[in-house]
């Protein structure tokens, strides 16, 4: 009798791990989102400049989910240009603004020109159980500043009631995109040339 329930408890946990792990179409959730992108300076004055701290506001896209095939899983995320904002701890109000209108302006994204970020994944790889999710390899193809550029990075993934997410980081170098990095003063103060992007993504499972 005891063997019996215990098996019957076994399947029942079975059951409920498969149904929160479940193969199909996600739809990335906005507001439980987050990605950032920290900008730092350089250059023989760089202590008189600050770096920069831009937020995501708006993000969407799918994901193609198989947990018994995880190769076979895909994502698509947009970003509009214009949701990155400038939030830049610490400094006034009109610093934030100035930063804002030179990242969206020409100069930089461009954001009439170029109205979307977009990532499109193309390969997963390196794929490694863990005791709550997965660790991967997502390489893709990400088009900034109207230029598709391959990437690829570490993610981490986890599942659960018909919930994704996914943890990872990846550095992009401006130049790669068209984009020439900010300077002032002759070049004594000047923006990085490589970005860091650091990025929780949560997708819910599409009805």
């Amino acid at each position: 009798m005891k063997q019996h329930i215990v098996c019957s408890l076994a399947l029942a946990l079975a059951a409920f791990a498969t149904a929160a792990q479940e193969k199909g179409a996600y739809s990335i959730d906005n507001a439980k989102s987050k990605l950032q992108i920290d900008v730092y300076k350089e250059g023989a004055f760089k202590m008189f400049g600050h770096d920069h701290l831009i937020v995501a506001k708006e993000i969407s896209g799918q994901v193609q989910f198989d947990p018994q095939n995880m190769e076979a899983s895909a994502v698509h995320l947009k970003v509009p240009a214009k949701s990155l904002t400038a939030v830049d701890p610490g400094e006034s109000e009109k610093d934030r603004r100035d930063v804002q209108a030179t990242m969206t302006g020409e100069k930089v994204l461009d954001v009439a020109k170029f109205p979307e970020i977009v990532f499109m994944s193309t390969h997963v790889s390196a794929v490694k159980k863990t005791a709550d999710g997965w660790e991967l390899t997502l390489a893709g193809k990400l088009n900034l500043h109207g230029v598709e550029k391959p990437v690829s990075f570490p993610l981490r993934v986890r599942a659960a009631a018909g919930e994704l997410r996914a943890q990872g980081e990846v550095s992009v170098l401006q130049t790669d995109h068209g984009i020439t990095p900010i300077k002032v003063g002759g070049g004594s103060v000047k923006v990085k040339d490589k970005l860091k992007i650091t990025f929780t993504i949560v997708a819910t499972k599409a009805n």
